[in-house]
């Protein structure tokens, strides 16, 4: 049986599951904008932990996230080292200090300053993933637009989130379908290949998949103005969940959680935690 790698909602029977959609897309954003704003480590760190334990309460398996996984990995290691290519000492800037590990070739020394600077990266990359694939993946897209819809957001808002959610398996089914075009005329893109050949190749598929992408964004367009949609300041839902006391403690906690990041800007009297002073 072929491995499903698409990357969109399981329907399961989990606590997370059972919350809100918009009490997971508040949360999703709050962990997400306090996490990229925030380096201290000890907070990453934590935030990091209580991501993880998220990831496990939802109960989302290694397989059903395997290729976005590898996907992700790929380029974060990219993003990491293009960091130090482009700015070997930028660590040394923020910290105000330098901890030589070994002197390289010109301005690529390896400083204590960088490898903590981009271990703080790392770490965010822990924070911010497993949060947004826990809402994409626990959180079915009409109920996310009637939750946004209930407590007061604009219907056409809550329609977009709804559709971009439904589109992002869509996506991923395409490219599917135009690799294995690829593959059936000749175009090896698969483990047997090298890593540069298939790395090439994938980005070949990035024109067809835009077209037939556009393509199907002209064709919801045209199915939406000919059903007049926007056209009153209402409408009903199909699926509708209001908030429980659940959904209430999860955005306490959540809340109490960002609160903490942002009195430790207070404390640091900046976004960075410095253990070299």
């Amino acid at each position: 049986m072929e491995t499903n790698n698409l990357i969109g909602y399981i329907p399961k029977q989990t606590m997370i599951h059972r919350l809100s959609g918009f009490t997971k897309l508040l949360c999703f954003l709050l962990i997400s904008v306090v996490g990229m704003i925030s380096y201290d480590t000890r907070f990453l760190l934590g935030l990091a932990v209580f991501s993880a334990i998220l990831f496990y309460c939802a109960k989302i398996s290694y397989s059903e996230i395997s290729f976005v996984l590898k996907f992700i990995a790929f380029f974060s290691i990219l993003n990491l080292l293009t960091v130090y290519l482009f700015a070997p000492e930028y660590g040394v800037t923020i910290y105000g200090t330098r901890h030589v590990i070994f002197e390289g070739i010109g301005r690529y020394t390896l400083t204590q300053e960088q490898l903590f600077y981009e271990l703080n990266l790392l770490i965010k990359y822990f924070v911010t993933i497993p949060p947004g694939l826990i809402f994409i993946m626990t959180t079915n897209p009409s109920e996310l637009a009637s939750s946004i819809h209930r407590v007061g957001g604009s219907y056409k808002i809550a329609y977009a989130f709804s559709l971009a959610l439904r589109y992002i398996p869509d996506i991923q089914e395409d490219f599917r379908t135009i690799s294995k075009a690829q593959q059936a005329r000749g175009n090896e893109l698969s483990n047997k290949a090298s890593l540069m050949k298939r790395v090439k190749g994938n980005l070949t598929i990035a024109i067809p998949l835009i077209f037939s992408s556009l393509e199907r964004i002209e064709t919801i367009s045209s199915a939406m103005e000919l059903r007049r949609f926007g056209k009153k300041k209402s409408r009903s839902w199909l699926l509708a969940k209001p908030l429980r006391r659940n959904d209430y403690l999860a955005i306490i906690v959540v809340v109490l959680l960002c609160s903490v990041g942002i009195w430790l800007l207070v404390v640091n009297g900046g976004r960075f935690y410095n253990p070299f002073k």
